[in-house]
């Protein structure tokens, strides 16, 4: 009986060390297929963000012939980069041929309805007024809420809407209201039947280009001259 307790007592240093061993190798094997499944896609994804986010650009500033991205760092100064990757947030600078500056393409999301909403809008610091936008993704009710990206009209609010600067922020905040009430340059005219994500875009510019038309046109002389 003893002899057979030791022979057991023995065995388990080695049982541990072959778990031990098994559970290594194992982790191993997963970690590098971990690293390869990131590798082998990251690269993919990179190139679909980048088609996705230039798609974008070009339909809220269109006509443009060459851009810059300007990525915002946490002091508030700007700085080219050549990418649209990273987590700091970005402008994206449009020009036309000749150099000029056409406007300044912002990305931004809040909640809507449903889910989150995600938008890209232009600003345009010659008319200090947003001149394009563009809805991004969202999950708003079909034929409702997702009229945010198809409705013409509602579209139509983004043509001309006022957004000059002040110090801090915006002159005029901007704010969506009831459909046909529109009384001021700086309002967003609403969509009957999708109250709750048109009033989400209104809010979702709205804190945005408090912080971002102040922005930029602190760094207007910078973003001109584009990545020279």
């Amino acid at each position: 009986m003893t002899a057979s307790v030791q022979a057991l007592t023995a065995e388990k240093p080695s049982s541990s060390l072959y778990i031990i061993g098994v559970l290594s190798i194992v982790s191993t094997i997963c970690g590098i297929i971990i690293v390869f499944a990131y590798t082998s896609t990251a690269l993919p994804i990179a190139r679909n963000l980048a088609i996705i986010t230039n798609e974008a650009v070009s339909q809220v500033v269109p006509g443009g012939q060459q851009n810059t991205i300007f990525a915002i760092q946490p002091g508030g100064e700007i700085k080219p980069v050549t990418g649209v990757g990273g987590s700091d947030p970005k402008l994206f600078a449009v020009y036309d041929g000749a150099g000029k500056l056409l406007g300044v393409a912002i990305e931004a999301a809040g909640s809507g309805y449903a889910d989150l909403v995600s938008v890209m809008y232009a600003y345009s610091p010659e008319r200090q007024a947003i001149i394009g936008f563009k809805l991004i993704d969202a999950k708003e009710t079909p034929g409702l809420g997702d009229k945010i990206g198809t409705d013409p009209n509602f579209l139509a609010n983004f043509n001309e809407l006022e957004a000059k600067p002040a110090n801090p922020g915006l002159a005029h905040p901007i704010q969506t209201v009831k459909h046909a009430t529109k009384a001021n340059p700086w309002e967003i005219d609403g969509i009957s039947g999708a109250t709750v994500s048109s009033n989400a875009v209104g809010r979702i510019i709205n804190e945005s280009a408090q912080k971002m038309v102040p922005l930029i046109e602190r760094n207007l002389d910078q973003i001109r001259k584009g990545a020279s």
